[in-house]
């Protein structure tokens, strides 16, 4: 690194310099202008110390700059980044332990002129390289961003990346890589001629059934270089063949989605195995197996939406909370609403800028403790809003409204949200929220606060609550149809805005049937090698949440085994993180003491396996080419990876940068400045005491 040192005078005029020196020189003649008793070279030199000193005093009163330049060469970053998915191992007819040591020797290759990095990656990206080939999903583009955010602002010369080009997790790789302003070699792993294979591609299903219902499934079944062969499609519960179906193959490259009936005829969750009967010579059969969980309800919740007036809103919230097939959402005009209409018909109400003050109907819910959810907006009667519910209280001009951006809070107890939509929501356009003074709800019951431009405030955006029994949340917003609109147009999908409604209302609708214990997962399948994370709720006599006791739960696996936690206390519920748990079944019951009385809670939940690795058997080495070229970079095969260090030399846009660091510090602060006034002025005192002059 060089260093450089200047001054600067800024504003100051650079003519005070021989001023200041002249005015040193004069204070120096003055005080030796007579004779003393010294010689006349000593008597020249002490006037010499004393004129620097004043002069360097005099300059520091003029508060000139210390302008100090660094130059810190930066070598070029080489990431390489290697594919540790299943599907790398299962279906490449390369050496993969050669290759992984060619990529490990490139370090070697480039010498101390590269700053190489090693980095393996399936669902997330890892440290060094491996040999195992493990990963259950693949996600190349989130490899890639996870890099390119990692190395943000430093000189990445290249990326190299080692993969099938097969992926089944996150978006399109290509439009990650021009996230890249550096080339990507990528080694094309795997092989691209379709073996003689049949395996299940996709299922489509919906994940929930209603007892009694027929459901359908839809299987993508495919079959490579087994023309004229029989596919014998099953499905089968518990042994037991419940549909079945036998498909002629007619190609060499064959695809067809088939249809297949089920009934939901006993209620919980219903394990499903999907089979294609293997052939000669199949290149495996490991990707002829699917499974698949439908939760089979009893009946669905239904939910009342009102509204006073057309909105696009009302029209996302019935879309986001119908996803889920638990739920059935009946929206009204509130004049259109009938008096028939009874509190127990309904397991929540929704009312979109609606207040219950002077409608009978509505403050009959609330005297029967309805769940309710309020969303403000421009048309809201705040006034009627602050009388109907105590969590929040608004001050606002009834015509004033202002953007608000969605801040996700990191205290929020009451339901898990997923990192993912926690992500996507705090990008949403922002929301229209009523202009003035929000009271501050209590602690941990607010999931979003508002952020005004840049400035992040306190107040509540999104917020739950448990009142006596009663669960109440206040959206205060309106624009979600914004949400809707920008979800997906950058992701393809409605995920995040889905997920916040489906977990909102199932907080909301959790005690309706006024349980006092209740235990319940966050959802009733989780996928192989996620959490597993499960909330809980004791109430008192008053129907009023505690958690002084202590809540433990046992879940025992269809395989025998069990598992005992102990519930954390948050907020005024319970949550669990049981970790990641073996696929299978798992029956679970918890149980707590309130006072003499205990209570206990029991239900279900499944871990399923995951098979994406096994539903492509190709290499997709286009992709890779098409990544390759589009960088700058080129394409190479794992034989011709010893290529690599020349191309990397060879590529003049892959050099060591230079970073330039410029800093303006005020001559005072110097603390050399104050050691050379020091060292000046002990010499002349030294040198006059020597020579004994006072």
């Amino acid at each position: 690194m060089q260093f450089l040192f200047s001054i600067t005078w800024g504003t100051v005029s650079g003519w005070w310099v021989p001023a200041c020196l002249a005015l040193g020189i004069l204070y120096a003649w003055l005080l030796y202008r007579k004779p003393v008793n010294l010689d006349k070279r000593f008597r020249i030199l002490l006037a010499v110390f004393r004129a620097l000193v004043v002069a360097v005093i005099a300059l520091l009163l003029l508060s000139p700059l210390a302008k100090s330049v660094s130059y810190n060469p930066q070598k070029p970053l080489v990431l390489i980044a290697e594919d540790n998915s299943q599907s790398v191992k299962m279906f490449s007819k390369d050496d993969l332990g050669s290759v992984v040591d060619n990529l490990s020797s490139l370090k070697k290759q480039l010498g101390a002129d590269y700053d190489v990095r090693e980095f393996h990656f399936n669902r997330d990206v890892a440290d060094s390289l491996t040999k195992d080939f493990t990963g259950k999903q693949t996600d190349i583009a989130g490899a890639l961003k996870q890099l390119n955010d990692r190395f943000v602002n430093q000189n990445i010369g290249a990326v190299i990346l080692a993969t099938d080009g097969l992926y089944n997790q996150g978006t399109d790789p290509q439009y990650e890589a021009k996230n890249f302003k550096s080339p990507i070699y990528t080694i094309a792993e795997g092989d691209t001629i379709a073996k003689r294979d049949l395996l299940i591609g996709n299922v489509n299903y919906n994940k929930t059934a209603f007892l009694g219902d027929d459901f359908e499934i839809e299987v993508l079944a495919e079959a490579y270089q087994a023309k004229g062969e029989a596919m014998r499609l099953s499905v089968t519960e518990d042994g037991r063949q419940v549909a079945a179906q036998s498909i002629n193959i007619n190609s060499n490259d064959f695809h067809q989605v088939v249809p297949l009936k089920l009934n939901a005829d006993k209620k919980g969750t219903r394990k499903f195995t999907i089979s294609i009967a293997p052939v000669s010579n199949e290149l495996s059969t490991q990707n002829n197996t699917e499974t698949i969980y439908i939760d089979v309800l009893d009946a669905k919740q239904k939910v009342l939406l009102l509204y006073e007036g057309p909105h696009p809103d009302i029209s996302v919230i019935r879309q986001s909370i119908e996803s889920n097939k638990n739920y059935e959402v009946k929206a009204s005009l509130l004049s259109q609403l009938a008096a028939s209409v009874k509190p127990g018909d309904y397991s929540l109400v929704i009312l979109y800028q609606v207040t219950a003050t002077g409608n009978n109907i509505l403050q009959s819910f609330l005297k029967a403790k309805v769940p309710v959810w309020y969303v403000l907006g421009a048309q809201s009667n705040l006034q009627a809003f602050d009388q109907d519910q105590k969590l929040l209280q608004i001050s606002a001009g009834q015509d004033q409204m202002q953007e608000v951006f969605a801040q996700p809070t990191a205290d929020f107890t009451d339901f898990t949200l997923s990192d993912s939509s926690r992500k996507k929501i705090a990008f949403f356009p922002p929301l229209l929220a009523p202009y003035g003074s929000y009271s501050t709800p209590p602690a941990g019951s607010t999931l979003l606060k508002q952020k005004i431009g840049n400035v992040e405030t306190s107040y509540p955006l999104l917020t739950f609550a448990d009142e006596g029994g009663q669960r109440t949340g206040v959206l205060t917003g309106e624009g979600l149809w914004r949400w809707r609109l920008a979800e997906y147009e950058a992701f393809g999908n409605h995920h995040a805005l889905d997920e916040l409604f489906a977990q909102g209302v199932q907080y909301l609708t959790a005690n309706a049937n006024r349980q006092r214990f209740i235990v319940y997962p966050s959802k009733r399948v989780f996928d192989e090698g996620e959490n597993v994370l499960l909330n809980a709720e004791l109430y008192n006599d008053a129907l009023e949440l505690v958690n002084t006791p202590d809540v433990k739960i046992d879940l025992k696996s269809d395989a025998g085994k069990s598992y005992s936690f102990l519930f954390t206390r948050n907020n005024q519920s319970y949550q669990l993180d049981a970790g990641t748990l073996p696929v299978g079944e798992y029956n679970y019951a918890a149980y707590t003491k309130l006072g003499d009385k205990p209570f206990t809670a029991t239900g279900q939940l499944s871990i399923k396996p995951l098979n994406l690795e096994m539903r492509q058997s190709a290499a997709n080495h286009q992709l890779l080419n098409t990544i390759a070229k589009q960088s700058g970079g080129q394409m190479l095969y794992p034989n011709q990876i010893n290529r690599l260090a020349d191309l990397i030399r060879k590529n003049e846009n892959i050099k060591t940068v230079v970073y330039e660091d410029k800093r303006f510090n005020e001559i005072i602060d110097v603390k050399w400045v104050f050691v050379l006034i020091l060292l000046l002025l002990s010499m002349e005192w030294f040198l006059r005491k020597r020579e004994g002059v006072v």
